[in-house]
């Protein structure tokens, strides 16, 4: 059975999944949902697929439905390629991948989805909130920033699945309104990862 990946295209977390798939050369089936058309709160996909009415979600070759990002690219990448054996390093990674969802996700890929992806009307109240995931956003570029001064990667000095989990949003946050120019290791960052081997675009199916 060919692996299957539930989707929804503009979703960065569901481009994670894409890129490390192509990136290890797994060929898999996706299936696209409109999200905006409530395709993934429909019983069938509550019942059969994810009961959190979220995408992406991998359909693994035994049947199983695994959604969450992160716990998808752990998935594959665990005792392989991408992921470290050192268990300092590994925990390093899981490490940047809750900051990616706590920190990071929340506010640069939800000002992307208000801005872009959905181009929401910014009432006056919505544009308050956006200017608070901005500067979160911003707050959290910071750290990273910081970290990659005088490294290459995020952990261990090579690339992880850290790197694609924080690259999928990073590299599209002007869309949310962020300004990269200030952040000149990230810029750098960047553009190392998408010269790795088998790189997909995040507009790619």
């Amino acid at each position: 059975m060919t692996l299957r990946l539930h989707d929804y295209l503009p979703s960065g977390n569901g481009y994670k999944v894409r890129l490390l798939l192509s990136q290890l050369g797994i060929p898999f089936e996706r299936i696209e949902y409109d999200i905006t058309r409530g395709e993934t709160h429909t019983p069938e996909f509550l019942g059969g697929i994810n009961a959190n009415g979220r995408v992406p979600v991998l359909e693994t070759d035994e049947g199983e439905f695994l959604p969450e990002s992160n716990a998808i690219m752990f998935y594959l990448a665990e005792g392989i390629q991408f992921f470290p054996e050192k268990k300092i390093e590994r925990t390093r990674v899981l490490q940047w991948m809750f900051f990616e969802q706590y920190s990071h996700e929340p506010n640069i890929a939800v000002a992307r989805a208000w801005l872009h992806v959905f181009g929401l009307e910014m009432t006056e109240e919505r544009q308050a909130a956006l200017e608070q995931k901005q500067k979160l956003g911003y707050d959290a570029l910071g750290v990273i920033e910081d970290h990659l001064e005088d490294r290459e990667y995020l952990v261990g000095g090579r690339y992880t699945i850290a790197d694609i989990a924080l690259y999928a949003y990073t590299h599209v946050a002007d869309e949310g309104g962020f300004d990269l120019s200030g952040y000149p290791a990230v810029q750098a960052w960047i553009e190392r990862v998408a010269s790795q081997p088998g790189y997909v675009s995040i507009t790619q199916g």
